[in-house]
């Protein structure tokens, strides 16, 4: 399965009218709903952001789209053509387009939300899928350099990314990472390592 690797935006002027995409890679749908939300947030004013996720979670596919107010199947669905195409999983896109003045017609807009779909999954380079896990890293505090030191030596080989820290009584880091590091955070001595 592909996906892309990496968080990026791409802008591009037609006649005018300024497209703007958004691409992101998520594992859940929760992730890609909260994504699309935050770009709506950035552009109130645009004329049109028309969402599109495709996510496999728990094994069932999630493939939404709509035209945000364009005329049917000229925005939402030439950008899933461009998902089908490339077969890119998990992801979630944001073309946002304020309008120039200047109509586009139905193969305009056509053309220009695949453009912004296709654009924005190269700038995001498409790589292979690995899945993530959530973990739950709960230690005391002499543990902390053991466990920055594994984060930090780690870090890339499992694409770990750091949600949440909390420092009460003990140390509690909620972390998301590629599924194979649980044997390695096992082996961590005075972790208590929970998998979400």
């Amino acid at each position: 399965m592909k996906t892309v690797s990496k968080e990026t935006i791409i802008e591009f002027e037609e006649k005018k009218s300024k497209f703007i995409g958004y691409i992101k890679p998520v594992s859940s749908v929760n992730e890609a709903e909260k994504f699309i939300k935050s770009v709506r947030k950035k552009h109130p004013e645009a004329t049109h952001n028309v969402p599109l996720y495709r996510v496999m979670e728990n094994g069932q596919e999630y493939f939404k789209y709509n035209d945000d107010g364009e005329p049917t199947n000229t925005a939402g669905k030439p950008m899933a053509e461009i998902l089908n195409i490339l077969d890119v999983y998990n992801v979630a896109i944001v073309a946002t387009r304020y309008f120039g003045g200047i109509k586009l017609g139905a193969g305009g807009l056509i053309r220009n939300y695949a453009k912004t779909a296709k654009l924005a999954i190269n700038e995001a380079e498409i790589t292979e899928y690995v899945e993530k896990s959530e973990f739950i890293l709960d230690y005391d505090y002499e543990s902390t350099s053991e466990v920055d030191s594994f984060l930090n030596i780690n870090g890339e080989k499992y694409n770990i990314e750091i949600s949440e820290r909390n420092y009460s009584d003990r140390v509690t880091l909620k972390i998301k990472a590629n599924s194979d590091i649980e044997e390695k955070l096992n082996e961590m001595s005075r972790v208590i390592v929970i998998r979400l």
